[in-house]
């Protein structure tokens, strides 16, 4: 921590001031640097190195992002949900088709994605358009997960209102004797969406709030590659 201009290093105690709420610490970044050059005219393979680092990192959860989208009256809806695939340059993730997030993607079907890995001070921002995955995909997905977790999606009316966890329970165990012989088959109402990036942003932290910004935005040639002010 430095005098006039106070820079805050990690594990600096805070300087507290009078009528501001005490939530947390300050952090000065300064676990990497980005450069143009560095995401190499190549947005998603950079996109998938992040990924694979912040997996083979060991941290809880490497794949969550935070999800957004737009009601019928404009307002934003967020909530986390599990990256599951980047095939075909697009972001795949699962979900009930006719839960919040379902019915706002097949209303409005565009949506913003934002990847925040605090191990490597890092960020990724997307936004770009959704649309539903082939049902094959969506079967081979859902016949790969634990059998508990097929159950649960047949059993949960997701965003719905339900008066009681006893009354989710019962749910749940009435579609466990439905399917007790084991064979658990996908919902119709129950799979895939894929986003396709249209400006995919990359965000690494830096010391004093100067943080490196790329922002990568599709057109018909390719990808043009811009540094942001942070």
């Amino acid at each position: 921590m430095s005098g006039g201009n106070q820079i805050y290093r990690r594990g600096d105690p805070l300087v507290k001031i009078p009528g501001l709420m005490d939530l947390h610490s300050r952090t000065d970044y300064d676990k990497g640097m980005l450069s143009i050059s560095d995401i190499n005219n190549d947005p998603w393979a950079a996109l998938e190195s992040w990924v694979k680092e912040a997996v083979n990192s060991g941290i809880q959860d490497p794949t969550a992002f935070h999800l957004t989208t737009l009601d019928g009256n404009g307002f934003p809806h967020g909530r986390i949900v599990l990256l599951r695939d980047t095939r075909q340059g697009e972001l795949v993730f699962y979900t009930n088709y006719l839960s919040e997030k379902g019915k706002d993607l097949q209303a409005n079907p565009k949506a913003g994605a934002t990847f925040f890995w605090p191990h490597s001070d890092r960020q990724i921002r997307i936004r770009g358009t959704v649309t539903k995955i082939p049902v094959s995909e969506s079967n081979a997905y859902f016949n790969s997960r634990p059998v508990a977790s097929r159950l649960g999606a047949w059993a949960s009316d997701q965003s719905e209102v339900v008066d009681s966890r006893e009354m989710l329970d019962a749910q749940f165990r009435h579609v466990e004797a439905k399917f007790s012989d084991g064979t658990v088959p996908r919902p119709e109402h129950w799979g895939g969406f894929a986003l396709r990036p249209a400006v995919i942003e990359f965000w690494q932290g830096r010391p004093s709030r100067l943080h490196d910004r790329v922002k990568c935005k599709r057109t018909e040639q390719g990808w043009d590659l811009v540094r942001l002010q942070p």
